[in-house]
């Protein structure tokens, strides 16, 4: 398999405070998390060749690139805008890592940035879906609670025990949130608060669903060869995978709703990409896609981190807490630290970055003796979904 393999590195990141931003707008949040990529990076404006531009909606004004152009005065090289659902950030750091291998560039930046909260766009609760036939009256929380409704039907869960486990995961998240300064949430819950909360839909509860976030994060990629000419610690891009599937997945014959082609393909070609066989004991921590927590708990048979069925046993057991043999959504992932569209593969990404390089912004989130990370978004009704592997050393 041809691959990009310690062929292009991470120099610079950054990342904005994630919430319901009522001060900022876009340009604002772009300028927020960018700035800090430079100081990061020890460059600025003039050494970046390109822009990967990872954003779901496009706000009034803002058609292409043109309003992060414009803000970060980016008008004389390439802007280029991906609409990948909620992978957009991650297929903007993709491309950048492409470009860079190509030898088309040396230094390129990726963006993304999303401002949900007093644009009108509903988000995840409430989406209708972009195809007025095939996804009339879809909502994502309608969509993904059919993956609870089916696992825990399959595996032999009674409803309580179900949400008692998906509970679980809820819990980790606004525990590691807490601990996140930038996180939207900062709020300690108990698996009771969640399976009080109000159902949204079954088996799904208001606990169980991740918050619609303005917020912002951005990559600097360079070349290998020249990443440490900026800094003594780059981050390496060790494989990716990205698989879209059917537009509706689960009208597809033989679909089941507790596993996914997209996920299974994606990891398997990331894994492939950086020489991993056995992703449970040779990934060192991970950022995947928890939308909801059913989702959470699905990327973990998908990604082989738990065999299959076996998800329950491992949440129980702790497997994915901070001090467990795989911590999972170290930050609170997208449940606290929320979710704009197009900045949350790039912002996953960070969090794996700061990671390895330790350097988290609130040293009782380090994971100890980590080398290798894994961060994911899957997104659409689902159909798409990216796999970014990265580790701290060379070869």
């Amino acid at each position: 398999m041809m691959g990009i393999k310690d062929q292009a590195a991470i120099i610079g990141m950054g990342c904005s405070r994630f919430g319901e931003r009522w001060d900022a707008g876009v340009a604002d949040l772009a300028i927020e998390s960018v700035y800090e990529a430079y100081q990061d990076a020890g460059i600025g404006q003039k050494d970046v060749q390109a822009v990967f531009l990872g954003q779901m909606y496009a706000p009034v004004g803002g058609i292409g690139g043109q309003q992060v152009a414009d803000a970060l005065k980016f008008n004389n090289i390439p802007v280029i805008r991906n609409e990948n659902w909620c992978c957009a950030g991650h297929v903007a750091i993709i491309s950048a890592c492409m470009a860079v291998v190509s030898g088309a560039y040396d230094v390129v930046m990726a963006l993304g940035v999303e401002k949900l909260k007093d644009t009108g766009y509903p988000g995840l609760g409430a989406g209708r879906g972009m195809n007025p036939v095939m996804e009339a009256r879809r909502t994502a929380p309608g969509s993904f609670a059919l993956i609870g409704t089916r696992y825990f039907e399959e595996y032999g869960l009674t409803l309580e025990e179900g949400k008692q486990t998906i509970a679980k995961i809820a819990v980790k998240n606004h525990s590691n949130g807490l601990l996140s300064p930038k996180a939207h949430f900062h709020r300690a819950i108990t698996v009771e608060d969640v399976m009080k909360a109000p159902i949204i839909a079954s088996p799904l509860g208001l606990l169980d669903c991740c918050g619609n976030s303005d917020g912002s994060a951005c990559a600097i990629i360079a070349r290998a060869d020249l990443a440490r000419k900026f800094r003594d610690d780059p981050v390496y891009i060790k494989g990716f995978g990205m698989s879209m599937d059917a537009v509706i997945p689960h009208r597809m014959p033989g679909f089941g709703w507790t596993s996914f082609n997209a996920l299974k393909t994606s990891s398997a070609k990331a894994y492939e990409m950086a020489g991993i066989t056995n992703p449970r004991e040779e990934i060192d921590v991970a950022e995947v896609h928890d939308c909801f927590t059913v989702t959470e708990m699905a990327i973990y048979e998908d990604f082989c981190f738990s065999k299959r069925g076996n998800a329950k046993e491992d949440i129980d057991a702790g497997f994915f807490e901070r001090t467990g043999g795989l911590p999972v959504n170290v930050d609170g992932g997208l449940k606290c630290f929320g979710h704009p569209v197009g900045a949350s593969g790039i912002r996953m990404t960070y969090e794996i970055y700061k990671q390895l390089q330790y350097k988290v912004d609130n040293p009782e989130r380090q994971i100890k003796n980590v080398y290798r990370g894994l961060s994911h978004t899957f997104g659409g009704p689902p159909q798409l979904s990216c796999v970014l592997i990265a580790g701290s050393e060379k070869g």
